[in-house]
């Protein structure tokens, strides 16, 4: 597989006017599965506008690859998220002013290219520009998630740990993967 140019992938703000794309990708069967988010544009607005109006800390992004919207992404710090940091820290320690991030690939054609690997390998190169005292990112996956753990690694982020976490889909068992990447 090629390597991709470092320009390939750019990060747009999430927008209202991207809440149908976002809708249509969270209700793709590959997404749907691991998500378990309500599709409906009320719900995505519940989601996300707080994000948009800047009064919940996450931040969160449409990727595009060459111009072409192939994903959702999102950023926060753990601490801003009390009950998740609460959850996480007993499996692994975590480092004060660690992120973590979450992450979709929407297009059904875009999956098994590599690109999923690619958008969290260039996103994770935008947070240490952006946030020059990020210490680290810790990314909690789903055991059975396979090719979301696989994409984890093959950015650079490496298992640290196992545990039971609360699971996105309340259909599954609380069997997770926690990865890490330091900065470099």
């Amino acid at each position: 597989m090629a390597r991709l140019a470092l320009n390939e992938f750019d990060f747009q703000p999430l927008a209202r006017k991207d809440f149908p794309l976002l809708s249509h990708w969270l209700a793709q069967p590959h997404v749907a599965r691991w998500w378990d988010a309500d599709p409906s544009l009320k719900a995505i607005e519940a989601d996300h506008g707080g994000c948009i109006d800047g009064t919940e800390p996450a931040e969160v992004f449409i990727a595009r690859r060459e111009g072409e919207p192939l994903g959702f992404v999102q950023r926060f710090r753990l601490d801003s998220y009390p009950h998740y940091l609460a959850e996480i820290t007993p499996i692994l320690s975590i480092p004060a002013g660690a992120f973590s991030i979450d992450y979709l690939v929407g297009p059904s054609d875009a999956l098994g290219r590599g690109w999923g690997r690619a958008m969290i390998a260039a996103f994770v190169r935008e947070l240490w520009r952006d946030y020059p005292e990020a210490p680290a990112l810790i990314v909690p996956v789903h055991a059975d998630n396979k090719a979301s753990w696989r994409a984890l690694e093959g950015a650079g982020f490496a298992r640290a740990a196992s545990g039971l976490l609360t699971p996105d889909n309340p259909a599954d068992n609380g069997n997770h993967y926690i990865y890490r990447l330091d900065r470099p």
